[in-house]
Order: structure tokens, then sequence, then C-alpha cells
């Protein structure tokens, strides 16, 4: 029974980890696709991501810099998906995190990062024409699990603040071929640094940083079956406010952090053992502002089971 349900479940709790330092880490990002987990099914996942770059964004203007090298981070990742009914699927997930430069005297973070947290609601699904279309909305939060330091960019693990976020995502699925889309809003709390001013566009006198929002917008298509899967997805991230790097100096949690990344995302079911599937991917920064051009590469191993006795 599971094997003929697998194709409802591929990448459950799948992380497109971006881990781009300079960006906002992006938080498990299951809540991208418009598969549902059924009713008193589980998903246990787990996920390794790398992360590494060597030039970056200064503002608009490109460029590596010798006192860092390259800049890389490791992500371990455990998550689960849990079916409340049908349509609507609980989510979690845990990120620890480490970051390392090759050059320089910065020595790297390793902690854990946010606890991350998502309800995916499908609010509608109906055949039209010949196909699927499904409407989901997904209400997501994420707080700090460590007092790890945000003010340490480009190798502090995240950025210390309190996020929710809402998403619309659609999906219209023919045959084994689909096409989805969705858009994100980020609403982020202030953070808190350690020291007592700093300077943005002006200097402030307190060691409160205020946050600014984000969206989040992405398109995708691929192909779907039972057994095998393949996504190609074409990300853009804004941040809705900040400043940009200035020359020569680091930067800071609060600057205007833009990225267009484009990926693909692997996954395949194993017949003989039912439940278990393995996903890869990865996705490469093709433009930003005030982040690094990143390339990341993940791999996951699932398994998704009863949690009840089934007849």
């Amino acid at each position: 029974m599971i094997e003929n349900l697998s194709k409802l479940f591929c990448r459950c709790c799948l992380v497109i980890a971006f881990c781009l330092v300079l960006l906002p880490f992006a938080r498990a990002q299951t809540d991208a696709d418009a598969l549902m987990i059924p009713k008193n099914y589980f998903c246990a996942a787990g996920i390794y991501t790398h992360s590494s770059w060597d030039h970056y964004w200064e503002g608009t203007f490109k460029r590596d810099n010798l006192n860092l090298g390259t800049v890389s981070s490791n992500v371990y990742s455990l998550g689960g998906n849990y079916g409340l009914s049908n349509r609507i699927n609980l989510l979690f997930m845990v990120p620890y995190v480490t970051t390392n430069a090759t050059a320089g005297t910065l020595r790297g973070e390793h902690n854990f990062q946010d606890l991350s947290a998502s309800i995916k609601w499908m609010a509608l699904k109906e055949e039209i024409g010949r196909g699927l279309f499904s409407l989901h909305a997904i209400l997501s939060g994420s707080i700090p699990l460590s007092n790890y330091e945000a003010d340490y960019l480009p190798l502090s693990i995240g950025l210390h603040s309190k996020n929710v976020a809402l998403r619309a995502l659609l999906n219209y699925q023919t045959g084994r071929f689909f096409v989805a889309g969705a858009g994100q809003y980020i609403r982020r709390s202030n953070i808190t640094i350690d020291r007592n001013s700093y300077y943005t566009t002006e200097l402030h006198y307190t060691n409160e940083v205020e946050m600014p929002n984000m969206t989040n917008f992405f398109v995708s298509s691929g192909y779907r079956s039972l057994k095998f899967n393949a996504e190609a997805v074409l990300t853009k991230v804004t941040t809705l406010g900040g400043f940009d790097i200035r020359k020569n100096d680091m930067p800071f949690p609060s600057n205007k952090m833009n990225s267009t990344l484009a990926g693909v995302i692997l996954k395949y079911s194993l017949q003989s053992i039912s439940g278990l599937e393995f996903t890869a991917g990865g996705n490469y920064v093709l433009s930003g502002r005030n982040v690094g051009q990143t390339r990341t590469f993940y791999g996951g191993v699932y398994y998704v089971f009863s949690t009840k006795k089934e007849k």
C-alpha cells in the first residue's frame, strides 16, 4: 500500500537549503511541492547539504576576496512530515550547520540553527481538462535553537530572527508531467547583536537591528512517476528593504540580499523496500545582490510508514 502511495509523498521534508551564507537561510522547503502525505502516515527524513562560493556581489559589483578564499557550509538536517488528514500535513526540520573559510583569520561557526515548522493545507483539488489542478496554502514559522552570533557574516550560520511566512502554491499535472508556481511572504523579527552601536546608512546607538521582510517566488516543471521524479526549479528571492555592503566592508544582517537561482531535484523510490526513497539535487545562483554566487548540492534519505495498523 505504501508503495502505491509513493507519488503522493516524494520529496517530503526536502530541504532546498540555499545555505548561501550571505543570503538568509531558507528553511525546509517541503512547502515547495504539491504532494501530500496521507492521513496517519509519517515521513522521516535525513538530509545533507554542501554549499560553497568564492565570488560574491558587493551591492551589484561582483568580486572575490583573498582574505576569505572559498566560503563553505555543511548542513545536517533531520525532519518529518505527518499526515493529520489527507488535506492537512504538519512538517518540521532541525538543521545543524557548520561554516568555514579557506583563507584569512576568520573561523567558522558550528551549532544548531533554527527549528522550522509548517502547516500545509490542500485547499482545492479539481480536474481541469485532461489534468489535475491543486491549490495549497502553507503557513510556516522558525525560531533559533541556539545562541549563535548573527553579526558574524559571512561565516554566521544564520540571522537569528524569528520568522513567519505564508505561501500560496499552484500545481497542474497531466499524465506524468506537471508545472507549478508559488509566491511566499516572509515576515522577520528584529534581532539583537553583541555591540551597542552600528552603522548602516546612518549611525544607530542601539544593539537592536531592524530586519527587512522578504518575498520568495518560484516556478518549476518536471516529470513524476511512482519510481522516478525529475524537476527543474527557478527561484527569485527579494529583500524588501535593507542596504548594500559598503566597499571592502563585511556584510551585515540587515543588508539587502537578493538572488535568482536555478536548480534541479531528482528522486528515486526503491521498489524492493516500500516507503524508502533517495533524493539528490542542487542549485546555482545566477545573479544576486549582497550574496555569494553559491553552488549547492544535497542528498537525502526518506522513509514513510503508517502510524496505525492497516487491515
